[in-house]
Protein backbone atom coordinates (compact mmCIF):
# COMPACT_ATOMS: atom_id res chain seq x y z
CA UNK A 1 0.00 0.00 0.00
CA UNK A 2 0.96 3.66 -0.85
CA UNK A 3 0.96 5.86 1.66
CA UNK A 4 0.96 9.27 1.40
CA UNK A 5 0.92 12.45 3.22
CA UNK A 6 -0.98 15.81 2.16
CA UNK A 7 -2.26 18.54 3.90
CA UNK A 8 -5.69 20.82 3.16
CA UNK A 9 -5.84 21.67 -0.33
CA UNK A 10 -3.28 19.34 -1.81
CA UNK A 11 -4.45 16.36 -3.77
CA UNK A 12 -3.32 13.27 -4.97
CA UNK A 13 -3.62 12.38 -8.86
CA UNK A 14 -4.25 8.86 -10.08
CA UNK A 15 -3.89 8.17 -13.70
CA UNK A 16 -4.64 11.26 -16.00
CA UNK A 17 -8.42 11.48 -15.02
CA UNK A 18 -8.95 11.09 -11.14
CA UNK A 19 -7.91 14.06 -8.57
CA UNK A 20 -8.40 13.38 -5.13
CA UNK A 21 -8.39 16.58 -2.78
CA UNK A 22 -8.09 17.37 0.46
CA UNK A 23 -10.85 19.49 1.28
CA UNK A 24 -11.33 19.77 5.41
CA UNK A 25 -9.56 18.11 8.52
CA UNK A 26 -11.99 18.49 11.32
CA UNK A 27 -10.65 16.23 14.22
CA UNK A 28 -10.39 12.67 13.30
CA UNK A 29 -12.23 12.89 10.50
CA UNK A 30 -10.59 14.09 6.64
CA UNK A 31 -12.97 14.94 3.81
CA UNK A 32 -12.09 14.51 0.49
CA UNK A 33 -13.20 15.66 -2.82
CA UNK A 34 -12.73 13.42 -6.11
CA UNK A 35 -12.43 14.02 -9.13
CA UNK A 36 -12.91 11.46 -12.00
CA UNK A 37 -15.21 10.16 -14.69
CA UNK A 38 -18.75 9.28 -14.40
CA UNK A 39 -18.26 6.04 -15.58
CA UNK A 40 -15.62 5.10 -12.24
CA UNK A 41 -17.37 3.64 -9.57
CA UNK A 42 -16.57 5.29 -5.94
CA UNK A 43 -17.97 3.73 -3.11
CA UNK A 44 -16.96 4.17 0.94
CA UNK A 45 -15.44 0.95 1.58
CA UNK A 46 -18.70 -0.29 3.86
CA UNK A 47 -20.93 0.61 0.86
CA UNK A 48 -18.33 -1.21 -1.02
CA UNK A 49 -18.34 -4.38 0.84
CA UNK A 50 -22.16 -5.17 1.55
CA UNK A 51 -22.59 -4.34 -2.40
CA UNK A 52 -19.86 -7.51 -2.71
CA UNK A 53 -21.62 -9.27 -0.59
CA UNK A 54 -24.74 -8.80 -2.15
CA UNK A 55 -23.29 -9.70 -5.41
CA UNK A 56 -21.76 -12.76 -4.06
CA UNK A 57 -25.22 -13.97 -2.63
CA UNK A 58 -27.58 -13.02 -5.86
CA UNK A 59 -24.80 -15.11 -7.56
CA UNK A 60 -26.04 -18.00 -5.17
CA UNK A 61 -28.62 -19.71 -8.15
CA UNK A 62 -30.97 -22.24 -6.03
CA UNK A 63 -30.71 -25.40 -8.22
CA UNK A 64 -34.93 -25.81 -7.49
CA UNK A 65 -35.09 -22.40 -9.11
CA UNK A 66 -32.72 -22.89 -12.28
CA UNK A 67 -34.42 -26.29 -12.79
CA UNK A 68 -38.19 -24.48 -12.40
CA UNK A 69 -37.03 -21.58 -15.28
CA UNK A 70 -35.44 -24.62 -17.11
CA UNK A 71 -39.02 -26.28 -17.45
CA UNK A 72 -41.01 -23.14 -17.77
CA UNK A 73 -38.98 -22.26 -20.63
CA UNK A 74 -39.61 -26.07 -22.23
CA UNK A 75 -43.42 -25.50 -21.83
CA UNK A 76 -43.15 -22.18 -23.85
CA UNK A 77 -42.73 -24.01 -27.11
Amino acid sequence: MLVLTRKLGESIAIDDNIKIVVVQIKGKQVRLGIKAPKETKIHREEVYQAIHDQNIEASKADPNSLSDLADALRNKK
